[in-house]
């Protein structure tokens, strides 16, 4: 009998139109402390944004909200079809193998075919039997991409997802998100500090400052891109501005 091979998760295009989420006044408070403060924004889909700001800025309560995480928020928020995270911890369930960390509640007819075509894209179907802890840091990040593309959301939420891998791992893991993205097309939203890394892989980079949305800056270099494009080059200048930090570093 032959072995079949799982090929790319695929997906239905999409029947609907228009923004993938749209944020209208959306406002956050704990106790005396506003976090987001009648925040605006749209993410289109198919659209690959980065979301900069400071410590406290409120971008993982904005990306919590957006994964319908945090019920307190008020304001106007709309999501259309599916979401799914991954964290800055991959939050593997260590009493349970790769794979079924991959199908862990995932309600499809086949949940062993599309994880198996999930660890496949993400270069993993070697340790799919493997226990968490027994994978370096950029396989574990690689497991949890598995795990939120299998579920083939319309909308993909990445909360600093790179900050504890080496820098060489992190190429290797922008290269796949790239990729994976390319081929599924979802909205991402990409929380991050790395101004570097927001310009290598977002199509639009947002700078949240004080609850709201304070800068925004289209990134028109072509993929792949390098860091020292003259286009790159001037932006991280304004973003790195925009953010209350000069070139040489300081405030």
């Amino acid at each position: 009998m032959a072995t079949r091979v799982p090929g790319p998760l695929t997906r239905p295009a999409a029947a609907a139109t228009g923004p993938v989420a749209t944020a209208d006044g959306l406002t956050r408070r704990f106790g005396e402390r506003t976090v987001l403060d009648r925040l605006d924004l749209e993410i289109g889909r198919g659209e690959f944004i980065a979301l900069l700001g400071r410590s406290g800025s409120g971008k993982s309560t904005l990306l919590r909200a957006l994964a319908g995480l945090d019920s307190e928020a008020e304001g106007g928020l709309s999501v259309t079809g599916s979401v799914a995270v991954a964290f800055q911890e991959p939050r593997l369930v260590p009493w349970k193998r790769v794979h079924a960390n991959i199908t862990l509640g995932l309600a499809v007819p086949d949940p062993k075919e599309k994880a198996d075509a999930a660890l496949a894209e993400v270069g993993l179907t070697e340790r799919a039997g493997a226990w968490p802890l027994t994978l370096s840091g950029g396989e574990a990040q690689r497991a949890s991409l598995a795990r939120a593309l299998v579920r083939e959301p319309d909308l993909l939420l990445l909360d600093e997802p790179f900050s504890a891998l080496d820098a060489l791992t992190r190429i290797t893991i922008h290269q796949l998100v790239l990729q994976l993205w390319s081929v599924h097309r979802p909205a991402v939203l990409l929380v991050t500090h790395d101004v570097d890394e927001a310009l290598l892989l977002a199509d639009r980079v947002l700078v949240l400052d004080r609850g709201r949305i304070a800068h925004e800056s289209d990134v028109p270099a072509p993929r792949p891109r390098h860091r020292d494009h003259p286009d790159l080059t001037s932006l991280r200048t304004t973003l790195l501005a925009a953010l209350g930090v000069s070139p040489e570093g300081t405030t």
